[in-house]
């Protein structure tokens, strides 16, 4: 599809079981929309049949386009289709639908006018979090806490797997990413932000999924690693639009 309104873009690690139910709520919410758009999901590096089971669904899901990326990492499966998607506005959306594809319209128009980012926030007045166990919710408090004291002051949650970007922000901040795991999200915002972009927090209703390709220990350490990494390269000098 040329040019629509909305991109959606789905990156898929082992989501075999998931994915065909994700993508059917998908596409039944934007078929009672009045704009355009296109579901990207790339899969990269999984090891069931995440990727066979997306092409199938092509036949029902004519706006499904499916990628298959060898190199395993959140961060570069994003990457990789919000620079192949051609939306104006171009939605991130986790695989699990851990916030409901209803809440879609308070990303974009009219409902956000001049914000080029808005980010889904689980911690921003109104959210609701359910069935999510107190050791993962200070986890992520502790983490967020870091990003704000060394990245993004002001953001309360910048790791929740929902954002929409508009295209020409989106163009000019994921050439600069370089995080291929998890923590891509507070390099985008912290590039954003440089650049001179807005980004408004929405809140939400967000439920917990016990099934998560997230290692707590080892994935922390690792993104705790990645901030210290963004800091230094933002020291360097690699976060100038057209480096």
């Amino acid at each position: 599809m040329k040019n629509p309104f909305l991109s959606i873009i789905i990156p898929a690690y082992n989501e075999a079981q998931r994915l065909p139910d994700t993508l059917e709520k998908i596409h039944t919410f934007l078929l009672k929309q009045s704009y355009s758009a296109e579901i990207i999901v790339v899969e990269n590096g999984s090891t069931d049949d995440t990727y066979t089971i997306a092409q199938g669904l092509q036949k029902q899901i004519k706006n499904l386009i499916v990628i298959h990326e060898t190199q395993r990492g959140k961060g570069w499966a994003v990457k990789r289709g919000i620079l192949e998607a051609g939306g104006e506005y171009r939605f991130i959306c986790d695989a699990d639908l851990s916030m409901p594809i209803e809440e879609l319209p308070h990303f974009l128009p009219p409902e956000q006018q001049d914000e080029a980012i808005a980010i889904a926030s689980r911690e921003a007045p109104g959210a609701k979090r359910y069935h999510e166990p107190e050791y993962r919710h200070l986890i992520g408090r502790a983490f967020n806490w870091l990003v704000r004291v060394l990245l993004l002051p002001g953001l309360n949650d910048t790791q929740c797997g929902f954002k929409c970007f508009r295209a020409d922000a989106a163009e000019r901040v994921f050439p600069l990413v370089t995080i291929t795991g998890w923590t891509f999200d507070a390099e985008a915002l912290f590039i954003a932000r440089r650049l001179g972009y807005s980004i408004r927090e929405i809140p939400i209703p967000w439920y917990y999924h016990a099934h998560s390709n997230i290692k707590v220990l080892r994935d922390s350490l690792q993104m705790g690693t990645d901030l210290l990494k963004i800091r230094w390269n933002a020291l360097r000098g690699k976060y100038h639009a057209g480096n």
